[in-house]
């Protein structure tokens, strides 16, 4: 019994965890569509991508986040204890309603990327996958009489892992599907299996499209304080409840319309063990300066202008080429790239395997693995 009340524990930990990422991102996509985050001068120094606490309290209680300012000072101070936001020098434990620069971690690459977050981002990147896909796994469908909506055998699962290059092996899709469950991303639709590459149905347990409320991390940690996680209250069949299940009668035969959502592009990370940029990371002799604007969903060109590959491979060019081999983990490499003919890095997870093989942002690549890059599409 203590060991399941362990589990339990756990696991709505993580889940909570999600919940502040998520909310977290929303808000950092939010601030930066309201330019509220720019570049800021303090003492003759300029931070890139900062808010002042002041203006975004304001903020907050104008956009009707928090129904006032104590409020809305909690709120930034539970983002700041789940390592979302920190003040710009990291002196400050504390978040003041005054006229202090703090910054996203997201945006300055100083967002710890440990496994437990590694794992949550693979999720969520899954999930927009499967969902966006024209043939999705994700349908409703009947175990025991009762009927779920988006759920998918385990089975089809790996199966579209293996399809898609996100695992090796179907033992390393066990392994990873695994994982997801154990950090509270998917699981058995009653609650009653672990993942097996089976027939089985799984769900994801968290909707990542839904649109939060920062009042709902509050009463979320709120609540599980007081109830415990031995009770079992009834905001999981709610239909704004972060982990719905989504489940149907089986007399409902249709899943009914859904709004079209905006497909969230996302580069693929490979699943190979090692990957090796072969005289590739044609690295420009002048940086990008650091107030380069955020990697967002779907972003920008991180390029300050585009060369072609003539440009490159031209005799004199400001350009060195290196050869980079990155050891993938069960993760994949850590790195998005963009573009054709010629293809870059747009963007590299700091804790990935790519960041420590030295892969940097703007870097052109020509080879990966002996296969030339330069006239095709790369992803």
């Amino acid at each position: 019994m203590e060991r399941t009340s362990s589990c339990r524990r756990k696991t709505m930990a993580r889940q909570h965890k999600a919940e502040v990422m998520i909310a977290g991102e929303q808000l950092r996509l939010r601030l930066h569509d309201g330019k509220l985050i720019k570049e800021r001068r303090y003492h003759l120094r300029t931070y890139p991508n900062c808010f002042v606490a002041q203006e975004l309290i304001d903020w907050l209680v104008s956009h009707k986040e928090a129904p006032d300012r104590p409020t809305a000072i909690c709120l930034m101070q539970h983002l700041m204890d789940h390592d979302i936001v920190h003040h710009v020098c990291d002196k400050r434990p504390v978040f003041k309603d005054a006229k202090l620069l703090y910054r996203f971690r997201k945006d300055d690459g100083t967002f710890p990327f440990n496994t437990e977050v590694k794992i949550f981002m693979r999720g969520q990147r899954l999930y927009e996958h499967l969902i966006a896909g024209k043939d999705s796994i994700l349908q409703l469908r009947e175990e025991h009489g009762v009927a779920y909506q988006r759920s998918f055998p385990g089975c089809q699962l790996i199966d579209w892992l293996l399809q898609n290059g996100e695992a090796e092996s179907r033992r390393q899709g066990l392994e990873l599907c695994r994982a997801l469950q154990e950090h509270g991303i998917i699981q058995h639709v009653s609650k009653k299996h672990n993942f097996f590459d089976s027939g089985l149905l799984y769900q994801f347990c968290i909707n990542f499209r839904r649109r939060r409320r920062l009042s709902e991390l509050i009463d979320e940690s709120e609540r599980d304080n007081k109830e415990g996680v031995t009770v079992q209250t009834h905001e999981d069949s709610h239909p704004e409840s972060p982990f719905i299940l989504r489940k149907n009668p089986p007399q409902e035969g249709n899943m009914g319309s859904s709004k079209n959502v905006k497909q969230v592009a996302s580069g693929r990370r490979g699943s190979l063990n090692s990957l090796q940029l072969h005289s590739a990371a044609f690295t420009p002799l002048v940086q990008l300066s650091s107030s380069s604007p955020p990697v967002r969903c779907n972003p920008k060109s991180v390029l300050t202008r585009s060369f072609t590959c003539e440009e490159l491979l031209a005799p004199g060019a400001p350009f060195i080429k290196k050869v980079l081999t990155v050891m993938g983990d069960a993760l994949g490499w850590g790195f998005v790239v963009r573009g054709m003919a010629p293809c870059y890095v747009q963007a590299v997870d700091p804790g990935s395997p790519a960041a420590a093989a030295g892969v940097k942002v703007t870097h052109y690549i020509s080879h990966i693995n002996t296969v030339y890059t330069q006239g095709h599409k790369c992803y």
